[in-house]
């Protein structure tokens, strides 16, 4: 090959290599869609970090769980590990998006008897769990206990759970009938939790009632009550509203927990779930 045949070819090569920068300027690839994921935790002021949190994409979609375990020396941790592992092996072997009723059941009833079968009594630990799941854009959840689900759209926090605690039941009592108003006022304040993973007893999870259809946006928050017992709604809310990555805004939510007075805090675990369309 001569020197002027050389030239062409590397005219020809630059040419095409400009082409296919200014294509690519031009049509930039569509980024993923999907939710994005954050998550943080603090011990607080306990000696034991019996919070649990865990997360997992599949071709079908995105999972995540946290656990908030109770007990004796480490009966709590071990019991919201426990749950969280439970979940995480279910959804990795089921496609869970095909009937996410039956995958709650499952892997909740699963993650109890795992529970038992590890620390032979409720009495040496038991967990609360939440579960959130997305697909294309629909959120799925449930919950045993009191994790907190909510939703996080256009500047406003909005629960979509109620928790298993004795306030909540005397609540729905009273709407029932089954009770008096003035019992149900006496109850109100009580947080005692009448179900939670780990017992003989488990009654049925919270479930949804129909999926939430998130918007560009929208995120999906799961919280212990480490986190929402201590700071205000309006707190979350201007942390969340930020113009920050979710895993910026989980840090900046716990670090919100770690500033807060007082040296009794429990622990604080957090994870959100931005949808990006």
């Amino acid at each position: 090959m001569d020197n002027c045949t050389l030239v062409i070819w590397l005219l020809v090569a630059c040419v095409l290599l400009l082409d296919t920068i200014a294509l690519y300027t031009r049509y930039p690839s569509k980024k993923k869609e999907g939710p994005m994921i954050g998550k943080s935790m603090t011990i607080g002021g306990r000696e034991v970090q019996e919070d649990q949190i865990g997360d997992m994409e599949t071709a079908a979609g995105v999972m995540a769980v946290l656990a908030d375990g109770a007990g004796k020396a480490y009966g709590g941790r071990i019991a919201s590990r426990t749950a969280v592992n439970t979940c995480l092996d279910i959804f990795s072997d089921y496609n869970a998006f095909y009937n996410p009723q039956y995958f709650f059941r499952k892997a909740f009833h699963c993650a109890n008897k795992e529970i038992l079968k590890v620390l032979g009594d409720e009495s040496r630990g038991s967990a609360s769990m939440g579960c959130v799941m997305v697909r294309a854009g629909y959120l799925y959840y449930a919950l045993v206990g009191n994790v907190k689900v909510c939703v996080y759209r256009e500047g406003n926090l909005v629960p979509i759970s109620s928790g298993h605690t004795v306030a909540v039941l005397a609540e729905q009592k009273f709407h029932e009938g089954t009770i008096s108003r003035e019992d149900a006022l006496t109850l109100l304040n009580n947080k005692r939790l009448y179900n939670y993973l780990g017992q003989d007893g488990f009654r049925d999870i919270e479930l949804f009632d129909a999926p939430v259809r998130m918007k560009q946006g929208d995120i999906a928050v799961l919280m212990s009550d480490g986190v929402y017992e201590l700071l205000g709604t309006r707190e979350i809310e201007a942390v969340l509203g930020k113009k920050a990555d979710c895993q910026q805004k989980a840090y900046d939510i716990i670090e919100l927990v770690n500033q807060a007075p007082g040296e009794d805090k429990d622990n604080a675990s957090i994870i959100l779930l931005e949808w990006r369309a």
